[in-house]
């Protein structure tokens, strides 16, 4: 009896803690992005250029588009429709209670393994969709509700804590454009890319089931300490990432694996035996690699120095983002504009939305507007990320990335390095293709303890 009613407590204490959350950060939601006119814009490799004769700054939520030329309007258009196709993974409430605790919501706690997520699902849409790849309904959803986010966020207080009190499911408020999508004639390679698409999402869904879902990202974290309810840096995110991908059994994941550089070096043969690594089913092909680099940019802060290596890291079309943010919150960085990074940000709430139903709801997996921040007030804590289709494809991202970090390094040492070998031929106890009987080794253990300590903190 004791135990349920503390399960009740938790239930309402994480329901309004979902609704300051969104009253909180809803407000980021509705304001309007500006971009320079003229300077170009980049996303995850791709460059976007909105320059006219006039000076000054453009919406990209297309209520400018009456002022700018048509050749500049295609372009932001362009701009907001490959944007707004990318994952958007953010807090959910109100999914399946996670194993071993009353938490049914990741709000307040969950937004570093959000913004893992969203990189891993960037890496699997290059491999299956490819970088051109862009959501035929992206333009149709509408970044202007009739009613305001915060006003929302009253509602399902509101209502949640009424069904809280009358022990009730909370009922599910959404706004129009969420009803129904929008049905179109498709050739078959539009049908196919559409089945991707719903697949991928469906993989990071939030129920146990899901190879790369929130319960079982929590279950592989448990092998290194953590649980539910606890925050979890950058470096830790990327080893649970690495694990999930390894363990996955869905047949269309077994041509991909994931690779975590150790102490900031990547081990070159390291990474093609995992490439060249047998499949499950014993078939001798090669795999694509994501390689996850854990570094940090500065002490306490993060050092300017490294603003143009991280533009540069952001020009690539192999790329596939950075797990960072800034104190006390995460986000998913995939562009920049001059001294500005452009991210998606996790902390907005959501409500669950069951993946494994036919033609699910797509619209709450899709930002509709960007969000900038200042380089400078990014946390120096960060995992970068890049995907690798073949071992050619490997050698030639290396030697672009070693050139990259020469000639943005103003210090001796490279914020991180390509070396060839194993990196048990540098006296490393294990190789990263050994069977680990707990998530890290021992010496990772450490390693992953002294990055944690200076991660940033969630109040």
């Amino acid at each position: 009896m004791e135990a349920t009613g503390t399960d009740e407590v938790e239930k309402i204490k994480s329901k309004f803690m979902s609704a300051w959350h969104n009253m909180k950060y809803s407000w980021v939601l509705k304001t309007k992005t500006y971009f320079s006119r003229n300077s170009p814009v980049f996303l995850l490799g791709k460059c976007y250029h909105f320059k006219t004769d006039e000076s000054g700054e453009l919406s990209t939520d297309g209520s400018d588009f009456d002022k700018i030329n048509t050749e500049i309007s295609g372009n932001v258009e362009e701009f907001r429709k490959d944007f707004i196709s990318r994952i958007w993974l953010t807090y959910r409430e109100e999914f399946p209670q996670i194993k071993g605790s009353a938490l049914t919501t990741d709000c307040g706690w969950g937004c570093t393994l959000r913004t893992g997520q969203m990189l891993l699902a960037q890496g699997l849409m290059l491999h299956f969709l490819g970088r051109a790849w862009v959501w035929p309904d992206a333009l149709d959803i509408d970044n202007s509700d009739s009613e305001s986010w915060t006003a929302h966020t009253v509602k399902k207080l509101t209502a949640s804590f009424e069904a809280s009190l009358t022990a009730e499911r909370e009922p599910k408020i959404l706004s129009n454009h969420h009803r129904g999508t929008l049905k179109r004639n498709c050739g078959d390679s539009e049908r196919r890319n559409e089945v991707y698409h719903r697949k991928i999402i469906s993989w990071f869904g939030d129920y146990p089931l899901a190879a790369f879902g929130l319960h079982q990202l929590i279950e592989y974290g448990k092998k290194s300490g953590k649980i539910a309810g606890d925050w979890y840096g950058p470096a830790v995110v990327a080893h649970i990432l690495r694990k999930a991908v390894e363990e996955a059994r869905d047949p269309e994941l077994q041509g991909v694996t994931v690779y975590v550089a150790q102490d900031c070096t990547v081990y070159s043969s390291d990474v093609i035996d995992r490439q060249c690594s047998l499949m499950e089913s014993g078939k001798a092909a090669t795999k694509a690699v994501i390689i996850l680099v854990p570094v940090r940019l500065g002490g306490e802060r993060t050092n300017m120095d490294y603003l143009e290596f991280v533009k540069g890291i952001l020009s690539l079309e192999y790329c596939v983002g950075i797990i960072g943010g800034k104190p006390k919150q995460s986000y998913y960085f995939a562009g920049f504009q001059d001294d500005s990074l452009i991210y998606m940000d996790p902390h907005y709430c959501q409500s669950f939305v069951d993946v494994s139903i036919k033609d699910f709801p797509l619209e709450s997996f899709h930002c509709p507007s960007p969000k900038k921040m200042s380089f400078k007030k990014m946390d120096p804590s960060c995992t970068i990320g890049f995907y690798c289709r073949t071992v050619q494809d490997f050698e030639k991202a290396s030697e672009e990335i070693t050139k990259m970090l020469k000639s943005s390094s103003k210090e001796k040492y490279p914020l991180f390095t390509f070396v060839k070998g194993h990196s048990k031929d540098y006296d490393f106890a294990s190789s990263p293709l050994h069977e680990e009987k707990h998530l890290f080794p021992e010496d990772e253990k450490k390693r992953l303890k002294r990055f944690s300590a200076e991660e940033f903190v969630l109040l």
